[in-house]
C-alpha cells in the first residue's frame, strides 16, 4: 500500500472506507517497546528501500521506533530465516541465500573489465 511519503510499503495500512480513519503501521505495531507510531514517520522510514533492494523470501525485518536528539527515527533488524544468522546489512542480506547472484554479478564484472561493451 502507498504510504503518506508516496512510497509502497507492504506493512502500512490505512482504512478510510465510510467515515473510518485507520492508518498503522503493521510492522512497528509488531515491537513491544517502540514509540507511538504517527504518518510522517513514514518520510524517514528504511524499510521501503531495503525491500526494493533485497527481495530474500528468507529475511524477516524487526523495526522499532525511537527517539534520536529531537527526531524520530526506525531502527531496523534484519534476521535470516534459513541460515538462523543476523543479517548485518539489510540492503544486501545474508550473503549465503543467494550465491548464484554473486556469481552473475562477478561474471558481470569481469566481461566489463575485459573491455567487452556492458
Amino acid at each position: 500500500m502507498r504510504t503518506p511519503a508516496g512510497t509502497e510499503c507492504p506493512h502500512y495500512y490505512a482504512d478510510f472506507h465510510r467515515g473510518r480513519s485507520i492508518q498503522e503501521c503493521r510492522l512497528l505495531a509488531r515491537s513491544d517497546d517502540s514509540l507511538r507510531w504517527e504518518p510522517r514517520v513514514c518520510a524517514t522510514c528504511p524499510v521501503p528501500a531495503i525491500l526494493r533492494a533485497n527481495g530474500c523470501p528468507h529475511m524477516t525485518l524487526r523495526a522499532r521506533l525511537t527517539r534520536r536528539w529531537l527526531r524520530r527515527r526506525v531502527e531496523v533488524e534484519a534476521f535470516c530465516t534459513q541460515y538462523k544468522v543476523a543479517v548485518e546489512d539489510p540492503y544486501v542480506g545474508c550473503g549465503r541465500c543467494h550465491p548464484d547472484a554473486a556469481t552473475v554479478l562477478a561474471v558481470g564484472e569481469e566481461e566489463n573489465d575485459s573491455g567487452a561493451p556492458a
